[in-house]
């Protein structure tokens, strides 16, 4: 197959999505496939808006020799438009990898019912669909049913947890959730407000002191403003000794800072999947996220961790004083979240669905 790709930026960069873009292009050549990457210029929504009126971009689009394009819903804003103008002028179909919808994310309610204008009409010029939960399928067939939608084919592949090799064992798992001392907490992502940090950080507030120590992995320059709010808030609370940030790790020190944790805490207000979640299942930590959005799908609440409502520090609280004080509730609920973790698909299985749902749509 000939197959265009349609991303923001690089194919390198680091977030869920890009790496269930990544996969798939490698899945797709490793099986014989052509692909080219077609990167749009990463700039601000209202700026993208004007892609839509780029000479040079549709006259790419219509002159791209494929059997399918594929576009990562990311790039909505670009390509909203352009989709409809370029309709009569293509013989490919179209099909969008929808990750995260913009318009579930928590904004002001002026500004979502704009995401959810434009983000609609994107989604309704598609020939198909290829969603990373049913959570996400969901909100997508949501918002279009607003509009007299007519459905096209569509497919669900979950993201693979497989990143790393580097696994653990249960009895490493279960001597880890046995030891004494403070409760090792890991937060994985961008610090944006929509991964809801300062959520945790209120929670730790609440807990007993010297009960936790949290590391912070990611990108602190992704809003940099909220980061010095994070900062601010860390100083003011004298919480300066708990919190440690390690910015982006490489691949063998993330590994090695998830062995040696305890419990994964990513309080988001709305996450598409998370992929994170999952990634830290197959260290054994027990998940908590919030129950807007793709998490639940990946944690199963009293089980292999907890979902609270976003912004429910109180609750999440509850539950990190009650993981410190009870470890054999920790090491039990560590071993299912291995135990989930080999249940779930590998990237393989899911990028190979994906092939053939192409195959099936030319």
């Amino acid at each position: 197959m000939r197959i265009g790709l349609i991303i923001y930026g690089s194919l390198t960069t680091l977030s869920g999505g890009y790496l269930y873009d990544r996969k798939l292009v490698e899945y797709l050549k490793e099986h014989g496939d052509d692909v080219e990457i077609i990167s749009l210029p990463r700039r601000n929504y209202l700026h993208h808006l004007e892609d839509n009126f780029s000479k040079n971009l549709m006259r790419r689009l219509v002159n791209l020799q494929c059997d399918v394009l594929l576009q990562d819903e990311l790039n909505h804003p670009s390509l909203f438009l352009l989709n409809r103008r370029i309709q009569d002028k293509i013989s490919y179909p179209i099909v969008s990898i929808v990750h995260h919808l913009l318009c579930c994310e928590e904004n002001p309610s002026w500004l979502n019912r704009f995401y959810r204008l434009v983000e609609s009409h994107y989604l309704s010029s598609m020939d198909g669909f290829i969603y990373n939960c049913r959570s996400t399928l969901k909100m997508a067939e949501e918002l279009l049913g607003n509009c007299g939608y007519q459905h096209h084919p569509s497919l669900v592949a979950y993201p693979g947890g497989n990143r790393f090799h580097q696994l653990i064992s249960k009895a490493e798992i279960s001597q880890r959730a046995r030891q004494d001392g403070a409760l090792s907490l890991l937060f994985i992502g961008n610090i944006i407000p929509r991964k809801g940090l300062h959520i945790l950080l209120k929670a730790l507030k609440r807990s007993p002191e010297n009960q936790f120590i949290l590391n912070v992995v990611g990108n602190r320059d992704a809003d940099f403003s909220y980061f010095l709010t994070i900062k601010h808030q860390i100083e003011q609370n004298d919480m300066t000794n708990q919190v440690h940030f390690s910015g982006v790790l490489s691949d063998n020190d993330l590994c090695n800072c998830m062995k040696e944790s305890h419990l994964f805490v990513m309080p988001s207000y709305y996450e598409g999947y998370g992929i994170a979640y999952l990634v830290g299942m197959g260290f054994g930590l027990p998940a908590i996220g919030t129950n807007h959005g793709g998490a639940r799908e990946i944690i199963t609440s009293d089980a292999d961790g907890f979902l609270i409502d976003p912004g429910d520090d109180a609750t999440l609280a509850g539950y990190l004083v009650q993981l410190s004080q009870d470890r054999e509730l920790l090491q039990k609920m560590s071993l299912k979240a291995l135990d989930h973790y080999f249940s779930r698909p590998n990237w393989d299985q899911s990028m190979k669905s994906i092939r053939i749902f192409l195959e099936e749509l030319i």
